[in-house]
This record gives structure tokens, sequence and C-alpha cells, in this order.
């Protein structure tokens, strides 16, 4: 039987707002944390929390780094001093967690799709990009924990109809970037996944957050009829003076 989740967007979307969002909806915390300890990386502990965004209750999902005591905001540009990782590196993390074959797999797609991303944004060939973002810590905790929720749901077909993004820059490695983010701007263009232009200054669509948006979408519009079974509600970090959550929820067609 088909399991249908569509992913809002209406305030965008990050990886942590995805994970929080699908936690909500009831996957398995505790299935989420077995994977992440298998994965055996220091230096971090996550945190999950009933919290609320100008009123509206939600999940909120953090990953602390413990050695440098800072926690990430939605997928966090400015972590410059993360270990820097390549796709290889990456996939060796993934591959010694303990997750099924079918979360494993959407979690190297997801790395790919931004991989793919950066190396077009850079100019450089895919073995020879650098995540100081998505090679973070936090980012690699936020795909895999996304991937193994999703596996976890039994999720067959996804819908996202499009993105809410903002404008203005974002500071990151390599300065001030324009919003969208040069990444996120080529996960959109090859996905073919379409913006809706937000009234917020700043970043509102994160390259985790799209790349597992453009991973896990099979189909681009709503059904004519259907009932929402379920609403998970995933909260965001940064204040864009209303509330900023995800909202995914497990759809019956009629």
């Amino acid at each position: 039987m088909n399991k249908l989740l569509y992913l809002e967007g209406a305030s965008g979307i990050s990886g942590d707002m995805t994970v929080a969002a699908l936690l909500d909806l009831g996957a398995s915390e505790t299935k989420l944390s077995a994977v992440l300890e298998s994965l055996h990386l220091e230096g971090f502990r996550w945190q999950i929390s009933r919290k609320k965004s100008y009123g509206i209750e939600g999940c909120d999902f953090d990953v602390i780094l413990e050695e440098h005591h800072h926690n990430h905001g939605a997928d966090g540009h400015h972590h410059n001093h993360h270990e820097h990782r390549n796709l290889t590196d990456i996939y060796e993390v993934i591959d010694r967690g303990e997750m099924t074959d079918g979360a494993r797999e959407l979690a190297r797609k997801i790395f790919r799709i931004v991989a793919e991303a950066e190396a077009k944004a850079h100019g450089c060939p895919i073995g020879e990009v650098h995540f100081h973002e998505v090679g973070a810590i936090d980012s690699i905790a936020d795909i895999v924990a996304a991937a193994v929720l999703v596996d976890d749901l039994g999720i067959t077909d996804c819908i996202v109809t499009g993105l809410t993004e903002g404008s203005g820059f974002v500071h990151c490695q390599h300065g001030d970037l324009p919003v969208p983010v040069p990444a996120v701007l080529n996960i959109a263009q090859t996905h073919k996944i379409p913006f809706r232009p937000g009234n917020v200054q700043g970043e509102m669509v994160t390259p985790t957050g799209i790349a597992i948006a453009a991973a896990l979408r099979t189909r681009e519009t709503l059904p004519a009829r259907y009932f929402v079974e379920k609403t998970g509600i995933g909260l965001g970090k940064r204040d864009f003076g209303r509330a900023n959550l995800l909202r995914a929820m497990i759809l019956r067609e009629e």
C-alpha cells in the first residue's frame, strides 16, 4: 500500500526542520538514536524537544556540537571550524551506520544531490568537493536522520509542490552569498523544484533541506481530493517575524 507524504514548504525547508517534522509524524526516536550512535562520530549530541514558533507547537531537532558548544541553525553556513570531508568520506560514515539498506541508499542519494550542486557551483569535479557545510557533523546527522525516519515511516511517495524562499544575502564560508545560495539554486534547477517568493530577508531554503526534498519527491501536485491522516510540525531555528515551521502530512487519496 502506498504511503503518501506531503512536504508543504510554506516556510522553506531545512534538514533539522524535516527531521523534526518526521519525528512529529510518529517516526521512531529510539531507532533514530541507535543509528546516530552507530555512526561513531565524536563531538556531538542531539536533542529532541517540544517548542513553539509564534504560538504554534511543534517538534524541535537540535544537533549540539560539544567541542565548540555551538548548536546548529538550519544547516549553519557559519561552521568554518568543522572537519572537511569529501563524498567518499561521507559514504564511509553512512556505510558504517547500522541502518536498513533503504535508509542507507536514501542518505547516499541526498548527499550525492548536494555534492553535484556544490561541484557545479565551484566548477570542480564531484570528487574534489569538500563539504565545509554539508560535511559538518550536524548536517551528516540531519541527512542520515531524515533518511532513517522516512524509511521507518514506510513512505513510498512524496509530494513537493514548491518551496518558499527568502531574498537578500547569507553569510557563509565564501563570504556573503545571494539567496538562494548557489547550491540551492542548482538543486532547484536540476530537479525542477519551483520557488515561491517569501517576503523575508534571509535564507528559508537550505542545501540540505532542498536536497532531501529532491531525493524524496515523486509527485509535483496534490491530488484533486485527499484526506489528511496525520500532520507533523518541525520547527525552524530562525526568526522571520512569523511562524517558521515545516508541515509534513500523511495523505490518503480518495
